[in-house]
């Protein structure tokens, strides 16, 4: 009896499930194309640009032609243009760590230049009295005298082939210290590397840098200022082979360049080495 009971609640149970079944199916099979579609976030957002394109209350504020009244147009109209603030006015003098001002900059290389000796220097040009400025920055601050202005201005000797290094004091005037060293080769100048490119076109090795411009450009290369440069300081101890003609570079200011045509192709000159204290020009590799 037991086993017949349950046999039939199975078949009534089984049933059940089978009619809630095909009911859904349907529902399903009966609802229009759309129906549904409003409840996911593709549909709520075409019914909602369905009502706006209609003309539906409160499209005005959102889309169609009132939305863009609403927010693109008197809205954006009443907004100013970008406008890029002007630089704060710089002072005369900084104050603590601030970067050195102008005006401190042009009085700190001025104090140092001032000395007797800077009569018998020499820059990469061949200019006598004046030292080949390389840089100048504010000094570390000393225990005691952290509000002191004072700069480290950097010049090359060419005359001696030494790097002098000075420090002033902005307030008092005064040179406190200069150390001066040899074999010493910080980073190339932009003037410098402007020499060393006039040396290259002045040099008969510069006659295929000439080629090259030509061919790029269809005109003639005269002048340094056709073209665009930069390069550093040859350094020996990073090549494998150094020739003869420049194995006095590291005592020697020897640089290396790279250059291109101005918004145009690039020209190798990376296997010429100028040295600036001989005034010659050597191909490598």
């Amino acid at each position: 009896m037991y086993e017949i009971v349950r046999r039939h609640l199975g078949k009534v149970v089984a049933g059940a499930a089978m009619a809630v079944t095909g009911t859904a199916v349907a529902v399903a099979i009966s609802l229009p194309g759309t129906a549904g579609a409003e409840d996911t976030p593709a549909g709520r957002a075409a019914g909602s640009g369905s009502a706006a394109a209609d003309g539906a209350p409160g499209a005005e504020g959102t889309g169609g032609a009132g939305g863009a009244e609403g927010t693109g147009g008197r809205g954006a109209a009443a907004l100013a243009p970008a406008t890029v603030a002007p630089p704060a006015p710089e002072g005369a003098r900084g104050t603590g760590t601030d970067p050195l001002t102008d005006d401190e900059l042009a009085r700190a290389r001025e104090l140092a230049l001032g000395r007797a000796d800077s009569a018998a220097r020499q820059d990469v040009d061949g200019d006598r009295g004046r030292p080949q400025h390389l840089g100048t920055e504010l000094a570390d601050p000393e225990p005691g005298r952290e509000t002191d202005r004072r700069a480290r201005v950097r010049f090359y000797d060419y005359a001696r082939d030494e790097l002098v290094t000075r420090t002033v004091d902005l307030t008092t005037g005064k040179v406190e210290t200069t150390a001066a060293r040899r074999g010493v080769q910080p980073s190339a100048h932009p003037e410098e590397l402007r020499a060393a490119l006039e040396l290259i076109l002045a040099s008969p090795l510069g006659k295929g840098v000439k080629e090259d411009y030509r061919d790029a450009t269809g005109s003639e290369l005269t002048s340094a200022d056709q073209l665009w440069f930069n390069g550093d300081v040859y350094r020996t101890y990073r090549e494998k082979n150094v020739p003869e003609a420049l194995s006095r570079c590291g005592e020697h200011r020897c640089v290396r360049l790279v250059t291109k045509v101005r918004n145009g192709a690039w020209i190798d000159t990376r296997n010429l080495i100028v040295d600036l204290s001989a005034k010659n020009v050597v191909r490598v590799g």
